[in-house]
């Protein structure tokens, strides 16, 4: 039998290396920047340009953990000086011209596999995933290699959205998920909460609650709390192994195969051209 919380595990993870990569791209970033917009605002505008027209506050929930404040400077800065239309495209020509050259070997088996990524992804329940939503009505591009890479991206964000669902069932706020995802992967010093815009009081605060649910002990995550974080990782394994069913046994093992011998080498993007830290979704958890 199919070990779907297994498979579900590999896919999500390889899902974040072959996407994450390209919100430090250097290509990608230029041909943003080139827009008019200053290039710190690239993430935000970019990742959150299909829900952008809603509103500052839309992409605010629908990001969760990251600063408001900053998602608004980047938000309002973008729309400035040009369209999240444009932003988006930025990006996603960098996006076939880095796959082309950090990984060719995947490209045609990769664009292959459009359809049933797609497909896949629309048999996805959308109700409570608004990022997820206006990703999968975005418009299609013709090139099967960006549209299967958008195909991914968009099952990766039902997973991001269904994640903060699951934390704000939990009532976990936004600094301290940021706070026990940062120890769970044994990130020092708070690096994680921090990068996403939380000062000394925010973090103050965060650990008073952590503390008060028994998940921290003196300023610090406790074993509790990394029992908890890989708890609430378990569930959200279970729910998003919809995902890999619809697509099928025989397809994601074979997107499995694809893209696990090429994911180091496109984290190692992310570690040239941004630190060593940046999207920890996509890297290994040291072993404990």
């Amino acid at each position: 039998m199919t070990d779907w919380l297994e498979l579900t595990r590999r896919a999500g993870f390889v899902s974040h290396r072959l996407i994450g990569w390209i919100y430090w791209d250097p290509v990608a970033i230029e041909n943003y920047a080139a827009l008019g917009p200053d290039p710190f605002t690239y993430y935000i505008a970019t990742r959150g340009a299909t829900l952008a027209d809603a509103g500052n506050a839309a992409v605010v929930a629908a990001f969760y953990s990251i600063s408001p404040p900053f998602i608004s400077v980047c938000l309002d800065q973008c729309r400035e000086r040009t369209t999240f239309a444009d932003a988006a495209a930025a990006r996603d020509n960098g996006v076939v011209a880095g796959l082309r050259s950090y990984v060719p070997e995947i490209c045609d088996e990769l664009a292959s596999l459009a359809d049933p990524l797609w497909a896949a992804a629309e048999a996805l329940p959308i109700a409570g995933r608004v990022l997820f939503g206006t990703c999968r009505d975005w418009p299609r591009p013709d090139d099967d290699l960006l549209s299967a890479w958008l195909a991914v991206n968009c099952i990766r964000e039902w997973r991001g959205d269904t994640h903060w669902a699951i934390l704000t069932a939990e009532d976990i706020g936004q600094v301290e998920s940021g706070i026990l995802h940062g120890a769970w992967m044994s990130y020092a010093d708070d690096w994680l909460p921090r990068s996403r815009g939380a000062d000394d009081s925010a973090l103050d605060a965060a650990f008073t609650e952590l503390e008060r649910r028994g998940l921290a002990t003196g300023g610090a995550v406790n074993a509790r709390g990394i029992e908890y974080r890989q708890e609430l990782e378990d569930r959200l394994d279970a729910l998003a192994s919809i995902a890999w069913k619809a697509l099928g046994d025989e397809r994601t093992r074979q997107f499995l195969d694809l893209i696990e011998p090429v994911g180091d080498r496109l984290v190692e993007r992310v570690d040239l051209t941004a630190g060593p830290n940046w999207m920890p979704a996509a890297r290994e958890r040291p072993p404990r």
